[in-house]
């Protein structure tokens, strides 16, 4: 067993210049922070890790495991051939809010409906890259660029907080195609943050998850169920 470990100063040397354009738009601050970078390695991690490192699973530390992580790397053979990232579902009503505006200009869309017919959104508390594919993809490295960034944003409007999460989410809605949907059973969101402000009528639609719970995600500290 071989254990490497990087320095996240380094990393965030190797990224700022990646994904400074984005933090704006991105980022609970109003600034660009050189220290906020790191919250977007995902994003950018097959620029900055080695080549023959071809896939990464990357987690939070607020998780519960019900199974064998190993498990998870076999979701890689389920991604399609434009597929880069997977990702589960987002499970709360966070981005049918951000969109709002967008939703108000366009009355049938499914940005921000609830799952399954709707796109919800993303979370990025367990990820799965494709680095390899990451790299290959000419669409998701033109995505990486500030103007593209820039022509999104504006299109949907959109100013988040929650770093690679936006990005990735903002991204699903134009080009879906770039995403394996995790089953909400490998990142099952425990927060109700929303159910409380403002979006209970709609909130369950978003909040329910069948099936065998294999990660927990303790999200905006929740506590997690003991065994």
């Amino acid at each position: 067993c071989q254990v490497i470990v990087h320095d996240v100063n380094e990393l965030t040397e190797k990224l700022f210049p990646i994904v400074e354009a984005m933090q704006k738009h991105f980022s609970a601050g109003s600034g660009t922070y050189y220290s906020d970078s790191i919250f977007f390695l995902s994003v950018a991690m097959h620029r900055i890790m080695p080549k023959e490192i071809k896939h990464i699973i990357q987690v939070d530390l607020d998780l519960k495991y019900k199974t064998n992580i190993r498990d998870l790397f076999d979701e890689f053979e389920n991604f399609s051939e434009a597929a880069v990232i997977g990702i589960a579902r987002e499970m709360q009503p966070v981005y049918r809010h951000t969109f709002w505006q967008y939703r108000r200009e366009n009355p049938q869309t499914k940005v921000g409906e609830p799952p399954p017919d709707g796109l919800p959104g993303f979370n990025s508390g367990v990820l799965l890259l494709n680095l390899e594919a990451m790299r290959q993809s000419k669409l998701y490295n033109q995505l990486l660029e500030p103007t593209m960034v820039q022509k999104l944003t504006e299109k949907y409007h959109f100013k988040g907080h929650l770093g690679d999460q936006d990005f990735f989410t903002m991204v699903g809605m134009e080009h879906p195609e770039l995403f394996h949907v995790l089953d909400c059973t490998w990142n099952r969101q425990l927060c109700t943050w929303w159910r409380d402000h403002g979006y209970s009528d709609v909130f369950d639609q978003y909040f329910q998850c069948e099936g065998e719970v294999r990660i927990y995600h303790g999200n905006c500290n929740t506590p997690i169920p003991e065994d």
